[in-house]
């Protein structure tokens, strides 16, 4: 009885594949713009704003932009989405899926990442928006104990579970 099965098609196998030789695309980098300042959304709506009506030439160095949730659905001042504007540069929309990190239990002050509950329903809604790519942060404690096999068992199936969410989510 085989112990693996295969559940992408040949057609998502070839968008994935697309997709990240499109983002690592050679002399190109990835815009993270996914962090929510402490400000007024509508300050961080004008200054995301700024960045991506700055023209064509964005698209020659920038290959893809992580996006927080609400950058995912803001607008510019003429009501052009954010994601339209990306994409029509040629910039491909991703977007920050996790919920932060929070303390791992059993280890010396190492931590694993929240947010895997809902992720299907997030990434489906994602998806319909525009977002082709997804950021997800695990942070491991380099000392001379640590990573624990504990943090490195989580981290590894939290980042396991993650990637096969989204990819069984996508078009």
């Amino acid at each position: 009885m085989p112990r693996f099965v295969p559940y992408l098609t040949k057609e998502q196998e070839d968008e994935l594949r697309k997709i990240a030789n499109a983002i690592a695309a050679p002399g190109k980098g990835i815009l993270a713009a996914d962090e929510s300042t402490a400000n007024e959304e509508e300050n961080r709506r004008h200054y995301r704003q700024l960045l991506f009506t700055s023209g064509k030439e964005l698209g020659k160095y920038i290959s893809g932009v992580i996006l927080f949730h609400e950058t995912l659905y803001q607008k510019a001042d003429d009501g052009t989405p954010f994601v339209k504007l990306l994409q029509d540069n040629g910039i491909i929309p991703g977007i920050k899926v996790d919920k932060g990190v929070v303390p791992l239990g059993g280890s010396d002050g190492e931590c694993t990442t929240q947010g895997l509950d809902g992720l299907n329903e997030r990434c489906k809604e994602y998806v319909k928006e525009g977002a082709k790519f997804a950021k997800w942060r695990c942070v491991l404690k380099i000392n001379p104990n640590n990573p624990s096999y504990l943090a490195l068992l989580e981290n590894a199936n939290v980042l396991a579970r993650y990637a096969s969410i989204c990819q069984q989510v996508m078009d």
